[in-house]
């Protein structure tokens, strides 16, 4: 499959190619293998949905968020903006991935 990818759920990216440019949000899922994720408000598209009572589903037309691939998008890091990651190794021997300009450790 390759290496792990650099960006996690719940991490804050920035769209950075496609009609959503430059629009920020929180990452809700990450699916590794098809490369794609989805990002909280960005790439909202229209679901026809059937009624379900059972499952107290009312129907309609529903906005939900869209896969994203995961080379348009940037990882933000809290002191300069979008940046690139590099991976460290803590003392301990944990693997941390730190951002590329500044230095800062993004694993929480």
């Amino acid at each position: 499959m390759g290496r792990a990818l650099d960006i996690r759920k719940n991490d804050i990216v920035r769209v950075t190619a496609g009609r959503d440019k430059g629009k920020e949000g929180r990452v809700l899922e990450v699916y590794p293998r098809k490369k794609q994720l989805f990002v909280e408000h960005v790439n909202i598209i229209k679901r026809h949905t059937k009624p379900n009572p059972n499952k107290q589903i009312r129907g309609g037309i529903l906005d939900k968020e869209g896969p994203i691939d995961i080379s348009n998008v940037s990882l933000i890091c809290a002191d300069c903006g979008p940046a690139r990651i590099q991976h460290r190794e803590k003392a301990g021997g944990e693997k941390v991935r730190v951002c590329a300009k500044c230095g800062q450790v993004l694993d929480r």
